[in-house]
């Protein structure tokens, strides 16, 4: 009978001892109810360039499941969602590289774009088939925003007569007569397609020179003139897009000046601001709206909070309060500690995953990014630039070449696969939805200074004010679960924030439905949750 005594004694001991060292390392988490950040818009991917083999060649069966994993938000009979419910989809509108052939500049027929309009002036808008299909099927399954982006100018209205530079200068690859040819070319798509945003030059800082790809850069003035100029061409034809300008190849061109990019910096200043010497300010169709990419500024991990709150902060002083800020392009390319290859390499696993879940967060909670947007959302290569990869069924890897047979056979059909990197974006897309507000959580004393959440428990909450709904999304960056307690501060009546449907995004799972929870719970290591307050 001792015996027993003792050994009750000893696991009442270790009961006792484990719920202190619970106690002890829960990470509590506090969300302010009055204190009240952005308003989410979207989070959005781009079609570059994949889909125009995918959305007009492929079995449509392939096409419709593919559309389901980035658009649907209905979830299947246990719960788990069927896809990312994506809100916003970008259409890259082409430059006609892919009529011009070889001579357009562009070396892969995977990147070659076509054009709705020809160089003698004629319009077929039967063009683009694989990209407008897609862009169908994310309206038909509910998404709200549809963006249109040009990467360059139809390239017989070029200088050099190519979609991409020649030589290394800051200047538009654009003949001075076609500014407003090009300005007019845009804002008919625009009419054409319906396009609620138009986002006419991208990453102008970058001189693009090399075959990979289409690109134009422009200076500051450049962009002014071409944006003032499109300004006209959607009033004339009484469109209701609206433009968004920035998507800055590195978000310190934004508020840094006497960079390496002279005359293509300091756009919040220069371009933004009512009084730059550029200014953009107060043209009527333009949206009050900053974007940037957020390339060459996530490590190390004091860059990656620094520059997003020197971003905010120079935004707090230089433009009204209406301003928001878009996050509009990203995959990971830095090479660093936590992805050694950098951009190289394919990883449908949860190390790219919650790489770039964390840019996320940081994008949301220190840059105040009221729309995140995935670079693109396919892929065919060995990179990690896409949610979705695809290839002949066989070379997993995807091309590294860009010689493979694959390189061919994947124009018709082939086999696509699924990254952790699309479910966890899922686990802010899916729940986060347009209009939801972000929570501001309440940093104690205590509290680990950001640099080392960002190495293990990250949070954010957000709540949408009609439907009194509350989500929260965690992300576990370390190698140990992570015991954590939510709570809410001067939360009003009505909404739910003490128990929660689970979703979880793990090596094990694709976002996917668990099990309901109170809000004392222990987030598994590299994981990331979301949880939806119930009744």
């Amino acid at each position: 009978m001792m015996k027993i005594n003792a050994g009750l004694l000893l696991i009442a001991g270790l009961l006792c001892f484990a719920k202190g060292s619970y106690a002890q390392k829960c990470e509590k988490i506090t969300f302010d109810f009055d204190n009240q950040q952005q308003t989410i818009h979207s989070f959005g991917a781009s079609d570059c360039w994949r889909t125009q083999y995918i959305g007009r060649n492929w079995p449509l069966e392939k096409r419709n499941r593919i559309a389901d994993l980035l658009f649907s938000t209905e979830t299947d009979e246990w719960g788990n969602p069927k896809g990312i419910g994506l809100s916003l989809w970008r259409f890259n509108i082409g430059s006609g590289s892919h009529e011009a052939g070889d001579a357009g500049g562009v070396a892969s027929d995977w990147r070659r774009t076509e054009c709705f309009l020809g160089k003698k002036g004629d319009w077929d808008w039967d063009k683009q088939e694989g990209q407008r299909w897609m862009l169908q099927a994310a309206r038909d399954r509910g998404v709200r925003y549809a963006l249109g982006f040009s990467i360059t100018a139809p390239y017989f209205m070029t200088k050099n007569g190519m979609a991409r530079a020649s030589e290394r200068t800051p200047y538009a690859n654009l003949r001075e007569d076609c500014y407003d040819d090009y300005a007019s070319f845009m804002a008919e798509v625009c009419k054409h397609l319906d396009l609620d945003y138009i986002s006419p030059i991208n990453e102008p800082q970058w001189e693009w020179v090399g075959s990979n790809q289409e690109g134009m850069q422009a200076t500051n003035e450049e962009c002014s003139r071409l944006i003032h100029a499109l300004d006209a061409e959607l009033n004339k034809r009484e469109a209701r897009t609206k433009i968004v300008f920035g998507e800055a190849g590195d978000i310190r061109y934004l508020f840094r000046s006497g960079t390496d990019k002279k005359g293509r910096d300091n756009q919040l200043n220069e371009m933004f601001a009512s009084g730059g010497e550029h200014s953009i300010a107060g043209l009527t169709a333009v949206a009050p709206v900053v974007s940037g990419h957020s390339y060459w500024s996530t490590w190390p991990l004091d860059t990656l909070i620094q520059t997003r709150a020197d971003l905010k902060n120079a935004m707090e002083a230089y433009l009204p309060e209406q301003y928001s800020y878009w996050q509009t392009e990203y995959c990971p390319m830095e090479k660093n500690d936590d992805n050694p290859l950098g951009g190289g390499g394919r990883d449908l696993g949860m190390n790219t995953a919650l790489y770039i879940a964390r840019v996320i967060h940081h994008d949301l909670t220190v840059a105040n990014a009221a729309s995140w947007q995935s670079w693109t959302a396919f892929s065919e290569w060995n990179y990690k630039d896409g949610l979705i990869f695809v290839d002949n069924g066989f070379l997993s890897s995807g091309a590294a070449k860009g010689d493979e047979p694959m390189i061919e056979t994947c124009k018709q059909d082939g086999a696509f696969r699924t990254s952790k990197t699309l479910w966890a974006l899922g686990n802010y897309s899916f729940f986060v939805r347009p209009g939801m507000v972000r929570l501001a959580e309440v940093r104690e004393a205590s509290a680990l200074p950001i640099r080392e959440s960002a190495k293990g428990l990250m949070a954010s909450a957000y709540v949408d004010k009609a439907t009194k709904q509350v989500v929260v999304v965690l992300v576990n960056y370390s190698e140990e679960d992570k015991p954590a307690e939510l709570s809410f501060a001067d939360l009003p009546k009505g909404y739910h924030a003490r128990k929660f449907k689970l979703y979880e995004t793990s090596e094990r799972c694709d976002l996917q439905y668990k099990r309901t929870t109170d809000s004392k719970l222990t987030v598994p290591a590299r994981s990331v949750l979301t949880l939806v307050g119930i009744k």
